[in-house]
């Protein structure tokens, strides 16, 4: 058995539920790339690929993560090469695929099956689709993400594993086809499995709110949406849209413009003025 998930801290906990669970025992892989944002047109073409690589150095451009896209760290493909490989050679192996209702997990999702049409009835879904799980307190909690649930608790999941349906292996593809070609670059879920899109600036309006006239470091801005917005996305995406927020020219800037603890910036005092006037009438 080969088990998918889409986030690096997933890993542990599935693990730790093996240890509990011996039925669920197999090897865990993790999808990694974060396929909520950035261009999606003519994904499994090579054109697509290297356009999706050239984005990515951009967004990561001065950071410590650049040299990643420059080392090929991140290659998905290869990942499902292996499932391929390994699907065709051993016809009793089977894969499940972790998911919880986050667009970051069903965009991946929504990536992955595409390319297992050819092993329909080896490919199951645990899709935590507002289900509620009991945490570390003895609450009830409805999980956004695989990581937040407790070890003992994931072997409970495990009875809402599914076949995905061949229903499903028709419509899922088709779905995944128009939101590619539709080149947005920002992916909301709407519930269920239902995807949304916006463009690139979706989340530039709400970053603007956590800028103020005071000196705060890039992480602090971002650290500050991350837990007050209602949309939210990584972390160096929104570092992305912060730099590119400053190219407007309308805040102050100290430091260099690379990791997130690396500048400082504030609104300048033009724009605390204009954001000090009543609306009018």
């Amino acid at each position: 058995m080969i088990h998918i998930v889409f986030n690096e801290p997933d890993i542990e906990v599935l693990q730790k539920a093996f240890e509990l669970d011996e039925t669920l025992q197999g090897e865990v892989l993790q999808v990694e790339d974060d396929y909520a944002v950035g261009p999606l047109k003519d994904i499994y073409t090579e054109e697509g690929i290297a356009a999706r690589r050239a984005w990515w150095k951009e967004v990561l451009a001065g950071t410590d993560q650049e040299k990643k896209v420059d080392e090929g760290e991140v290659d998905d493909n290869k990942l499902v090469a292996f499932l391929i490989e390994r699907l065709q050679k051993d016809e009793e192996e089977k894969v499940w695929i972790w998911a919880a209702q986050n667009k970051h997990d069903v965009s991946g999702y929504y990536w992955l099956i595409s390319q297992l049409k050819d092993f329909q009835g080896r490919i199951y879904i645990l899709y935590l689709n507002n289900l509620p799980f009991i945490n570390e307190k003895g609450q009830l909690f409805y999980p956004e993400w695989i990581s937040t649930i407790q070890p003992k608790e994931m072997t409970k999941a495990k009875k809402l594993a599914r076949l995905v349906t061949p229903s499903e292996f028709e419509v899922d593809p088709d779905e995944w086809t128009k939101l590619c070609n539709e080149e947005k670059g920002v992916r909301l879920l709407e519930g269920g499995k239902k995807l949304g899109q916006k463009d690139y600036d979706f989340y530039d309006a709400d970053l603007k709110n956590f800028i103020t006239g005071d000196w705060q470091k890039a992480n602090k801005v971002i650290n500050q949406f991350l837990s007050k917005n209602k949309h939210t996305t990584g972390d160096m995406y929104l570092l992305w849209r912060l730099k590119q927020l400053i190219a407007t020219d309308l805040y102050d800037v100290q430091g260099e413009l690379k990791n997130l603890k690396d500048f400082e910036l504030k609104k300048k005092s033009g724009q605390l003025f204009e954001t000090a006037q009543p609306a009018e009438q």
